[in-house]
């Protein structure tokens, strides 16, 4: 039989040893016992949450919670329930540039490592930095403070309309350096419900410093911004929501576009050459003179790019790596294939007129209902079967 310490979340004081045996929900109800709380969670001493009682080793020193988040109290509290009072009952008032914000001080402590933690975390901290009413001042725009708050309080980051983009993302980023607040596994929203005032692209180096300022674990959204005619070459966008974006006339060339959304976005004209598209979402995408010369369609994960239904008149893909692409119905008028590899890849009622196919290697492809009127088939790398194209 194992024993384990337990204490409740963050606290140093008051242990107690209990026997480990059963389920996990066993030792939260013999810890909820022990300290006379409702222990909802427990954690290691590095904050990790464990889930499976399997992890637990014999003399390991545990956490408990009531909460959802794991707390690292000030070392001057002397037990559980003076913790408990202290994190859940301490109300606090700030006074950011003039507005006045109430929370608790538990939610200002939620990030141990954080600015707000260090300042919060002692009662007394602040000394005589606070206004007339008791209020603590931070010398800050309200507008851009509001969001790290909510972020504390509930997880999910979420910017106001009728805040400018750029503005928000420069100054919310800001503060979140100067808090030192992580934001981790949460949706970073770059747009707004109601249209911005200013429908000017965004430039690349705008458009750095988002990526710059978001984890490597969020989902950046961009969908529906204008990035017409930006140089977004060679940068690292894997993953992002591009949906419904304008990116005409765009430099994409060897940019990482691996499992991105790109769905009804507008790529007219844009250059992506040596780009790499695995797993990407292209549905009715209108990439119509496009070039995507010498791209990477293929997933070795088995991921497969969804180009379904997109326009791609006259494109320009020479030299593709296309293995089991979706092109269902997608419209390929006038578009250069030649030497691509289309092995497996969907071209059911696809229209192919006068496509240039030209040294393909379309093993397995399937044709069947597509338009090959005025296609060129010259020096297949396999042969063309009847059964593939019906049309």
């Amino acid at each position: 039989m194992r024993r384990v310490t337990l204490f409740v979340n963050g606290a140093s004081h008051n242990g107690k040893v209990v026997a480990v045996y059963g389920t996990l929900a066993d030792l939260l109800s013999v810890a909820s016992t022990k300290f006379g709380i409702k222990a909802a969670n427990i954690y290691n001493g590095n904050g990790g949450l464990i889930d499976d009682i399997a992890f637990i080793r014999d003399d390991d020193v545990l956490y408990i919670s009531e909460g959802d988040h794991f707390v690292d109290p000030p070392n001057n509290l002397e037990s559980p329930h003076e913790f408990h009072s202290w994190a859940h009952t301490d109300w606090i008032t700030l006074n950011v540039g003039g507005r006045r914000f109430t929370t608790t001080r538990s939610t200002l402590v939620k990030e141990p490592e954080s600015m707000l933690a260090h300042m919060f975390r002692d009662k007394d901290v602040w000394g005589n930095k606070q206004d007339e009413q008791g209020a603590y001042l931070i010398d800050r725009s309200p507008d851009y403070f509001e969001p790290i708050l909510n972020y504390l309080r509930h997880g999910q980051l979420i910017i106001n309309d009728g805040i400018n983009l750029l503005g928000k993302t420069v100054e919310t980023c800001t503060i979140f350096d100067l808090f030192n607040v992580e934001i981790n596994n949460n949706d970073v929203l770059l747009q707004n419900s109601q249209p911005p005032d200013d429908h000017s692209p965004i430039s690349r180096k705008e458009f750095v410093r988002f990526l710059l300022a978001t984890p490597t674990k969020s989902e950046l959204r961009c969908q529906g911004l204008n990035f017409s005619g930006a140089d977004l070459s060679r940068l690292d966008l894997r993953y992002i929501n591009f949906k419904m974006a304008n990116l005409s006339r765009c430099n994409l060339t060897h940019a990482n576009l691996c499992g991105t959304n790109l769905e009804r976005a507008d790529l007219s004209n844009a250059n992506l050459d040596g780009a790499n598209l695995q797993g990407v979402k292209m549905l009715c995408t209108n990439a119509e003179g496009a070039s995507l010369k010498g791209c990477n369609f293929e997933d070795p994960a088995g991921l497969k790019a969804n180009l379904e239904g997109a326009n791609l008149k006259g494109v320009d893909m020479e030299g593709s790596q296309m293995t089991g692409i979706n092109l269902r119905v997608a419209t390929l008028k006038n578009a250069k294939l030649k030497n691509c590899n289309l092995r497996g890849a969907t071209l059911a009622g696809t229209d192919l007129e006068n496509c240039d196919l030209s040294g393909c290697d379309l093993q397995e492809a399937n044709l069947r209902g597509s338009n090959v009127k005025g296609a060129i088939f010259e020096e297949m790398l396999t042969p063309l079967h009847m059964s593939q194209s019906v049309r």
